[in-house]
């Protein structure tokens, strides 16, 4: 159980405070609701721009690592679809340094040409290091436009291609920043050894006079049902074939959402899971494989991956993976097998309860979702998931007309 006190800016910056006296370290996290997904279609990557811009100087300070390495604090962020999620530890008696930093860039950065030009550098290397020139690393530039048509989960967030971080201008830049780092599209949450009284009033005397910026509606477009099945081949230089199934499923907020994340544990969590025992134990097909979803937001994809063993076809492989799944809607999967899933899930859940970073960030994100509380919720719903449940959703969505599958092969040296 995660408890905390709610509180509300004028300028609707949500602060949420989780006290929690086992620890002097205390974790200031901010998610703001913008991802890859709110970009234009022509200019991609620029969520992921931010998350570096974000560490190059804000409005009066300079350079943002210094003055919290100073005070023992250390910080990092991340980029998705769906948001972009700062956060920083740092001990709880210098707690208003954190929030003296985290408040003045969201107040606004300091948009120098050599900030823009240095990150933009920083953000082009890291596309074609991770994601051009490692193996198997262009994965996702393939599969996400494969799987979606129109809605803009088919982009990842490190953008559609270079270019569109190579041409980005400095008001365009400016423009996305002021569209969606405001305090009314950003929740902070806090978990430490803090009194919440005290933290509203640090939080109001460093955000309060933080403009609100503009409300905007958005507005993306709906992926169209996929009914037909979708095939890529690409060859590339790995050292071996690789195979990749995606399948279109629910949004994170809906009650199937819990059984899809079950599936894939009964599926590949451990070496005593479905896919491991019969299609790299005993059929010896695969070297390894792997299921999981992505836990979109919006409508999202459950996905199945392997690394193909050497001589295997992929065809070969591929039907393996068709007919375990297949199997999964025709027969139930026994009690004992779906509660040791879910006491995995729950052990996990527990464990993540200890970490004050972990805590912020979630109930940070489910306020983001529409309610905190959901954090406290979660293991009901993981609960009251049955074997039919599993077999239904099996049934409608795991079907060859609602996959995209790639086929990965490593190019044939001579």
């Amino acid at each position: 159980m995660i408890e905390f006190v709610k509180h509300t800016l004028k300028n609707g910056l949500r602060v949420l405070i989780h006290p929690d006296n086992s620890t002097p370290i205390v974790t200031i996290n901010t998610v703001f609701d913008v991802g890859a997904k709110d970009e234009n279609e022509n200019r991609t990557g620029f969520a992921h721009l931010f998350e570096h811009l974000m560490f190059g100087g804000s409005i009066h300070i300079p350079e943002f690592d210094g003055p919290l390495q100073n005070v023992g604090g250390q910080n990092n962020a991340f980029t998705s679809n769906d948001i972009t999620n700062y956060y920083l530890t740092l001990p709880k008696q210098n707690i208003e340094t954190g929030l003296w930093l985290e408040s003045d860039r969201m107040l606004s950065l300091a948009f120098t040409t050599e900030s823009l030009e240095v990150q933009r550098s920083v953000v082009i290397e890291e596309f074609k290091q991770r994601y051009l020139n490692q193996p198997y690393g262009d994965v996702w530039l393939l599969l996400r436009p494969l799987a979606y048509s129109t809605h803009p989960y088919k982009w990842a967030t490190i953008g559609k291609e270079v270019s569109h971080i190579e041409d980005a201008k400095m008001e365009e830049v400016k423009a996305f920043f002021y569209k969606h780092y405001t305090p009314q599209n950003a929740i902070l949450s806090i978990a430490g050894d803090v009194k919440p009284d005290e933290i509203i009033e640090l939080v109001e005397k460093w955000y309060g006079t933080i403009p609100a910026g503009n409300k905007y509606n958005r507005n993306l477009p709906k992926e169209p049902k996929q009914t037909e099945a979708r095939f890529l081949e690409v060859k590339r230089n790995v050292p071996q074939n690789a195979l990749y199934k995606a399948w279109h499923m629910c949004n994170r907020l809906h009650a199937d959402y819990y059984a899809f994340d079950l599936l894939s544990d009964i599926l590949s969590r451990g070496n005593s899971s479905r896919l491991y025992q019969e299609l790299v134990k005993e059929k010896e097909l695969f070297t390894e494989i792997g299921a999981y979803q992505m836990g979109s937001m919006e409508n999202g994809l459950f996905i199945v991956s392997g690394k193909v063993k050497e001589g295997i076809t992929m065809d070969k492989a591929n039907e393996a993976i068709e007919k375990c799944l297949e199997s999964l809607s025709h027969e139930l999967v026994e009690e004992q097998e779906l509660t040791k899933v879910k006491n995995k899930v729950e052990s996990t859940d527990t464990f993540g309860h200890i970490n004050g970073l972990n805590k912020a960030m979630r109930i940070g994100y489910f306020e983001l979702l529409g309610n905190a509380d959901l954090a406290n919720e979660e293991m009901k719903k993981y609960e009251q998931v049955s074997a039919e449940d599993l077999r239904r959703i099996t049934t409608e969505s795991i079907i060859p007309s609602n996959c995209s599958t790639l086929y990965y092969l490593a190019e044939k040296k001579n």
